[in-house]
């Protein structure tokens, strides 16, 4: 386990639906990082924008974009987190992959499809939350719209631990109109989680006319801002274990949680 967790946020426009563009472009910014990380995050379909075009732009699971994160978390040392739009057999999936240096991996499929936008006609929904261990960290990644259900992303107690994760991860293309609704949600998050909290939103303008300002950013257990921005830029965050628990252990909010199971 180590005490400190390195992460960096990639906040970037989209080149919309273009698959090749955008590997090109984010390999190239993650050779930009200033020092190493442990984690790094990409907005959800990084590769295409938030698109509906699913039965177009579906890759087969473990190919193109796998493949590529595979590349970029060997040569980095560090785990890739990342969406795109992926099939396996029928169902077509928004997937996040978190992928690590050794090739294997996790992966974890959007639950709550935004219908809005038809995302729930064209995409099939996920029916599991996942949790990922880096480096002795548990973090739990999620997808942009699931971030507007708390029930989802509650941390619930075990006999193991009073908690089930560190740090939530949330992946997104959350337009402009509704942003002051994702800067509080996340901050909520963090709060009634007591973890740490991180979101990776998109800049610019998508195929569709969807304006998006960014406001990636990570959030302690406090709910206080660690990293924030609006630019078009990489941002890095240091999640403390130390601090962490002497703050759990200070205040055990957990402990008087309600007790419930998901179905």
């Amino acid at each position: 386990m180590i005490d400190e967790l390195k992460i960096a946020l990639i906040q970037s426009d989209l080149h919309w639906e273009n698959v090749e563009a955008n590997l090109a472009m984010f390999e190239e910014k993650i050779w930009t990082l200033k020092h190493p990380v442990d984690v790094i995050v990409l907005p959800e379909m990084f590769t295409t924008g938030f698109s509906m075009n699913a039965k177009e732009l579906a890759e087969v699971h473990k190919t193109k974009t796998f493949k590529w994160m595979q590349q970029q978390a060997a040569q980095t040392k560090a785990i890739v987190i990342g969406s795109a739009i992926i099939k396996e057999g029928e169902p077509i999936y928004n997937r996040l992959y978190a992928v690590y240096p050794d090739g294997s991996f996790h992966h974890y499929d959007k639950k709550h499809r935004f219908g809005l936008a038809g995302e729930d006609q064209d995409y099939t929904a996920g029916k599991s939350r996942v949790i990922i261990d880096v480096k002795g960290w548990k973090i739990m990644p999620l997808i942009c719209y699931d971030l507007r259900f708390p029930v989802w992303a509650r941390s619930r107690s075990s006999q193991e631990s009073l908690f089930e994760y560190d740090a939530l991860i949330y992946v997104a293309n959350w337009p402009e109109p509704r942003v002051n609704a994702w800067d509080a949600l996340l901050t909520a998050r963090a709060i009634e989680n007591t973890s740490y909290c991180i979101g990776v939103n998109r800049v610019g303008e998508d195929g569709v006319g969807a304006h998006y300002v960014g406001h990636s950013a990570a959030y302690n257990y406090k709910g206080e801002q660690l990293a924030f921005s609006v630019e078009e830029e990489i941002l890095y965050a240091i999640l403390t274990k130390e601090d962490l628990l002497a703050f759990r252990k200070r205040f055990p909010f957990q402990a008087d949680a309600d007790d419930f199971e998901l179905k």
